[in-house]
């Protein structure tokens, strides 16, 4: 009788277990409860060295994460937080690293103190152009080795972003000489800054929202910035009223977007290869905004507020393209991958220099 009693509840409980299972009323497993990689939400935030909604620079990062959200369908859900507001201006390289965010956007050459051949990944004295950057990094191996060098740190780096040539700054008093170059205190981050120490200046490094009252006060000299759309937007012309060019501290500056190794690792392949092709959109995408803005606002800082326009003497660019080649040169000895770098660089602006001069050059003469 008990046999034939716990029969019946066998079969019973079976049957139970049928039917909730036909009408998917049977409990699952967590494993198949969780979300796969398709439907899974990654909820990131971004630190930047820009302050808030900058024009260019600072919006540049916003409207990655805007492109990326949509292009996700919001699986990709990215927070940005300007310069200060989470970390400060030049922490974003060690916040990032140490996964306090799981990105940043900035530029390479503020990391040129922790990492020596970093600052060419920005830009280097009298070297390769916005385009010719993004031809060495994308069809030249540049960004192998940027990807390289910054391994040890846990960090994967795209280029996000380039403001074309820059000014070469704001000066309360006039350059006629290399002599005038001496004892300038000038806000000049990167290899620049090295050369005019060299050249007999004192470089300063100042995040961008203190460089004005560093110039209105006195505290600096001089300063660059990035060009007229920029400084405009920063009112440098209400500090400084000569404004200097070319700019050969940085004919080419390649901004950056980091992102934590591990962070990128736990993506699944779409969304990595989502960033990849965003940081692209981005990265021209600011140069376009950049050529289109910089007449326009160069127009309003001369003919609206009285601004001295000058163009560096040419004993004073030769004086600074001479101690620059000395600066350049002395980071191959910083250890073999940087010997590296130096060697791709230094080949590859050789080479496109070779066609440029038939080519970009001879045009822009005739034109």
């Amino acid at each position: 009788m008990q046999i034939r009693i716990k029969v019946l509840k066998l079969i019973t409980l079976l049957s139970v277990g049928v039917l909730l299972s036909s009408c998917g009323g049977a409990p699952q497993s967590a494993e198949t409860t969780a979300p796969s990689a398709s439907q899974q939400i990654f909820r990131w935030k971004m630190i930047t060295t820009w302050p808030k909604n900058l024009p260019g620079l600072g919006t540049a990062p916003e409207r990655l994460a805007d492109m990326l959200r949509e292009m996700s369908a919001g699986r990709l859900d990215i927070r940005v937080y300007g310069a200060g507001e989470l970390v400060g201006a030049l922490e974003v390289f060690d916040a990032v690293s140490q996964g306090t965010a799981e990105m940043g956007h900035g530029a390479a050459y503020y990391w040129r103190g922790k990492i020596p051949a970093a600052a060419m990944f920005t830009t280097v004295p009298f070297g390769m152009n916005a385009q010719e950057m993004n031809g060495w990094l994308h069809y030249g191996g540049g960004l192998d080795l940027w990807r390289e060098l910054y391994e040890p740190f846990n960090l994967v780096p795209f280029a996000a972003g380039n403001t074309g040539v820059q000014m070469a700054g704001w000066f309360n008093k006039e350059i006629n000489s290399v002599e005038d170059l001496r004892g300038l205190k000038m806000r000049i981050p990167g290899l620049g800054g090295e050369v005019l120490a060299r050249a007999g200046g004192v470089p300063v490094v100042l995040p961008g929202g203190e460089i004005y009252t560093a110039l209105q006060t006195g505290v600096i000299d001089a300063t660059e910035w990035v060009g007229p759309y920029n400084d405009l937007a920063f009112s440098l012309h209400t500090a400084a009223k000569y404004y200097y060019y070319p700019g050969w501290h940085e004919p080419g500056p390649t901004l950056e977007t980091v992102v934590n190794k591990a962070a990128w690792e736990a993506l699944p392949d779409d969304l990595r290869a989502m960033i990849r092709v965003a940081t692209r959109a981005v990265n021209e995408d600011m140069l376009s905004e950049f050529t289109a803005r910089n007449n326009a606002a160069l127009t309003t800082l001369v003919e609206d507020h009285g601004v001295l326009l000058r163009r560096l003497p040419d004993d004073v660019l030769a004086r600074l393209r001479e101690v620059s080649d000395q600066v350049v040169a002395e980071i191959a000895d910083a250890d073999p991958l940087a010997a590296r770098i130096h060697a791709s660089y230094t080949q590859y602006l050789r080479d496109v220099r070779r066609y440029h001069d038939i080519s970009e050059k001879a045009y822009l003469e005739v034109r």
